[in-house]
């Protein structure tokens, strides 16, 4: 008996392009049902609740339908997309659930903030750019999966094809290099 193992990224991008240029609905499902679940999960884990999780990832997945033509292999994986996709439509829903009505705005200009607190966040990020910059590459493009990317480390391994236990291993170290830069100040 044999298990069919998850595609691998170029087999995810043969199937974005079927879907752009023969509007292929049998690619359009296989990657339907290996990501949908996955990004109501997502959704799910960045606070949104079941019936809102479920429509964004409709939304998701209609767009990757509608808009598989602007999909750029060069620039992103397709999970990478996918879930850039998923994390934009849950900040509209955000946004429209939390739109204050015209009388609840508080008017005039925000008070200033503390220009000391200002130049230190300042510094800190020029800090964290700096040492994030120095991380080995191995390291700095797991660190931005998991955090700029907000994937799990599960979905890092499926997107990439590394072991768990590497993936965690190399976040770990990379995390323990940006806390010692940070400590430092800089340097």
């Amino acid at each position: 008996m044999t298990t069919r193992t998850q595609p691998a990224e170029g087999e995810w991008v043969a199937h974005m392009r079927r879907i752009r240029d023969d509007a292929d609905t049998a690619a359009f499902a296989e990657l339907f049902g290996h990501f949908a679940p996955r990004v109501k999960g997502f959704l799910m884990r960045s606070g949104a609740d079941e019936t809102l999780a479920e429509e964004c990832t409709q939304e998701v997945m209609a767009t990757l339908w509608r808009k598989s033509a602007l999909f750029d292999p060069a620039r992103a994986s397709v999970a990478t997309w996918i879930f850039t996709i998923a994390r934009n439509r849950r900040i509209d829903a955000l946004r429209r659930q939390r739109r204050p009505e015209p009388e609840d705005l508080h008017w005039g200009p925000e008070p200033e903030r503390d220009q000391e607190d200002v130049i230190a966040l300042q510094q800190e990020s020029e800090v964290l750019a700096r040492a994030l910059a120095e991380l080995p590459e191995k390291q700095r493009l797991l660190i931005e999966r998991a955090y700029f990317g907000d994937l799990t480390h599960s979905e890092i391994a499926a997107e990439t094809g590394l072991p768990l236990g590497t993936i965690k291993s190399r976040i770990r170290l990379a995390l323990e290099r940006l806390r010692h830069a940070m400590s430092r100040g800089g340097e």
